[in-house]
């Protein structure tokens, strides 16, 4: 029998040659995978399409010349959508083979040239989901496909999509287990995927930004069995680094410090890079008073250990909610001369912090400015913060009344009476009883979806939203179990906000069971319940929820030391629901990481609605990022409400081509090859802010390519 060489897969370079080998000749004894690798065909192998977050390809066949002529060479309609659901999906695609997720977390593998399903995983078994959860993708490595699904990490065979049994508890293992914390107290997920190095995938988690919360530890796993290998604290333990920087007891009580953005390799440094995001509670800090390290931090970790190398904390004691959006960048830039490796990290006040990716040292000047002191007992501001000098910022920092929108006399007056009722006269006012005007907003300036970096130029490319937040807060002095307990996130009038749902006529969507079952186990950043609300408290909770009838007992003191909860939390918005500030709501930006300059700036979507009455290209708030290509294009969906997809010229920002979703696409899109046909797909799962929900993913490719595929098949 002759056997052909076969060069290891990509996922497996790093990884010990041992390890290769079994895995790659297990490959070749499997059966052969439904879509087979062609001499023209190119990966997107990973989340945000490789390992160091740049989200860039080489591939050129699209091109600024023929963009125009894309049109759509495939759909998928995963029918999952539902009242409020998302769909964050970055696909990856391998060896001709799509992996995605749906708005009910279904995972499953489709021809990535014709959207063909092969397989399909349902963690639910059929289930109706109980609540939205947000997921940015899966990993694929050698024979598996790794994903999370609330605070289960399953690993999948790759071939069936069927649960590999040797992997963790029969084919999966539990994100709370390793905390050093009661499992049953825990809610722990994990939004975005991990990277794997050497056998090992390291990831962060979403835990929740209300307490109880469970802390962000980073973590490696062994892929094959599922075993923990090592641990990294970000809530320092005793003895460990940082630990001075909270009080005595919080590594046993606090929450947060998570790294829910995703992780980034260097492969040649054997490190990994996170950013974390803020302590929990969000906006009070009288249980964590001090620096709060490594929250809010850029942490860079040997990736084989988990030993800390180096960290740059941009933000201490954060009271706003103002975590680091994106996972780490690596970038080379040009400094005095020199190439030098770096990481960039954007922020959700619209900054870039440029780092030494050995260091961690500031490449830029950064400054010390003086901050508001707190005004609520017990808490203690930071009494300074840093800010580099270069490049500026990418969003409008502060907002005046010269900002307020003026698109009608109606809306001014609305915004106007907002404003002076907060009266909030800088950008890092606490949190009060008065209100307070959080601008950027706690959705950015920069957000998730992160940058896109051109190596060649040096140009790292933000999408922003600039629009304000208004936070009040209230004495937690509540006599009733849903006002202590619920009312912070969704409403006195259980009306919900921008950062959770309604709960007004839940009977309709929900069997008191599942309710109650969200209510003990939490989901994505709604803490766990389980620990401080047993017994009849819960009954009793449902129950009003569902007849509005409130027979709780008091409430009493908050066991974990936080007096005060949000009274009111949402966007700053106008009497008829549009942004409270002038436009623009939205922005693609270019920066010059070797200059620190900005290169160009353009408003990013509109408001359907507002352009039938001419008032255009206002930007809209927008998820998910952009990927950048050699040859010139800039592709981004991102924006909320007009449910399109755009093509840029990335040296200028000029709009090339754009095409309708069936959805907003919130989420990053990926391309490919497959048989020499470049694609280019998006997930179209909409429902932010109020916008429909939808469950489709669509892929573009030139006409004349495909069917010049069909043509050769004939």
């Amino acid at each position: 029998m002759h056997l052909r060489r076969v060069h290891p897969p990509a996922q497996y370079r790093g990884m010990p040659a041992r390890f290769v080998r079994l895995n790659t000749l297990a490959l070749l004894l499997a059966a052969p995978l439904p879509v087979a690798r062609a001499q023209h065909t190119v990966d997107w192998p990973v989340y945000g399409g490789s390992d160091d977050h740049t989200h860039y390809t080489t591939l050129g066949q699209i091109s600024p010349a023929n963009v125009k002529q894309l049109k759509v060479a495939w759909t998928y309609a995963t029918h999952d959508e539902f009242s409020g659901s998302e769909m964050q999906t970055n696909p990856v695609v391998v060896d001709g083979v799509l992996y995605g997720t749906s708005p009910k977390l279904r995972v499953f593998a489709l021809d990535a040239a014709s959207g063909r399903e092969l397989w399909s995983f349902d963690p639910q078994n059929g289930a109706p989901p109980t609540s939205r959860i947000r997921h940015r993708g899966v990993v694929v490595t050698g024979d598996r496909v790794l994903f999370n699904y609330r605070n289960r990490l399953y690993a999948l065979d790759r071939r069936t999509g069927r649960p590999i049994r040797t992997f963790g508890d029969s084919g999966w293992v539990d994100l709370r287990a390793g905390l050093g914390r009661p499992v049953q107290g825990l809610s722990v997920t994990a939004s975005s995927p991990g990277v794997v190095f050497e056998g090992l995938l390291i990831m962060g988690s979403t835990v929740p930004e209300a307490l109880p919360s469970a802390p962000g530890d980073i973590r490696a796993y062994d892929v094959l069995s599922g075993r923990l290998q090592w641990s990294f604290h970000t809530i320092p333990h005793p003895g460990e680094p940082g630990y001075e920087t909270w009080p005595p007891d919080a590594w046993k009580i606090a929450g947060g410090a998570n790294a829910w953005s995703g992780v980034t390799l260097d492969a040649k440094r054997a490190m990994v890079f996170v950013a974390t995001g803020s302590a929990s509670y969000d906006f009070y800090g009288g249980n964590r008073v001090g620096d709060d390290l490594y929250a809010n931090s850029v942490i860079a970790l040997d990736a084989r250990t988990g030993r800390h190398v180096w960290h740059y904390q941009v933000l201490r004691h954060d009271l706003w909610d103002r975590d680091l959006p994106a996972a780490p960048v690596l970038v080379t830039v040009t400094h005095g001369g020199k190439a030098i490796d770096a990481v960039a990290q954007i922020t959700k006040t619209g900054h870039v912090f440029v780092l030494d990716r050995a260091t961690g040292a500031p490449l830029f000047p950064v400054e010390e400015h003086a901050m508001p002191a707190t005004t609520l007992a017990g808490d203690r501001a930071s009494p300074t913060q840093h800010f580099p000098l270069f490049p500026p910022p990418f969003t409008r920092q502060q907002l005046t009344r010269a900002e307020l929108t003026t698109r009608t006399p109606a809306a001014h007056a609305a915004a106007l009476k907002l404003f002076e009722q907060y009266g909030t006269k800088d950008p890092f006012d606490p949190p009060n009883e008065k209100g307070t005007i959080i601008f950027p907003g706690v959705d950015g300036g920069g957000e998730w979806g992160g940058p896109a970096f051109d190596p060649a130029t040096g140009l790292l490319y933000v999408n922003a939203n600039e629009m304000a937040w208004l936070l009040k807060l209230v004495p937690r002095s509540d006599r009733s179990l849903y006002a202590a307990n619920c009312a912070s996130c969704h409403g006195d009038t259980r009306a919900g906000s921008a950062m959770a749902p309604s709960l007004l006529g839940i009977a309709e969507r929900r069997t008191p069971q599942q309710v109650a079952q969200i209510i003990r186990e939490g989901t994505g950043r709604m803490p766990a319940f389980g620990s401080a609300l047993e017994g009849r408290a819960v009954t009793d909770l449902v129950n009003f929820l569902f007849t509005g009838h409130d027979s709780s007992a008091a409430a009493g003191p908050d066991p974990f030391g936080v007096p005060y909860r949000n009274a009111y939390f949402d966007i700053f918005v106008d009497h008829e629901g549009y942004p409270g500030i002038k436009p623009p709501w939205g922005t693609l930006n270019a920066i010059d990481l070797n200059a620190g300059r900005i290169a160009w700036s353009v408003p990013l979507g509109e408001y359907p609605k507002l352009a039938a009455r001419g008032i255009r290209d206002t930007g809209t708030d927008n998820y998910g990022g952009a990927i950048v290509t050699e040859n010139g294009l800039l592709f981004i969906a991102a924006t909320t409400y007009d449910n399109r997809i755009r093509a840029f010229d990335k040296r200028t920002g000029r709009l090339l081509w754009s095409a309708a979703l069936p959805a907003a696409g919130n989420a990053t899109p990926s391309t490919y090859m497959v048989n020499g046909v470049q694609y280019l797909v998006i997930a179209c799962g909409g429902g932010k802010n109020g916008a429909k929900s939808g469950g489709t993913y669509v892929a573009f490719a030139l006409p004349s390519r495909q069917s010049s595929r069909s043509a050769a098949r004939r």
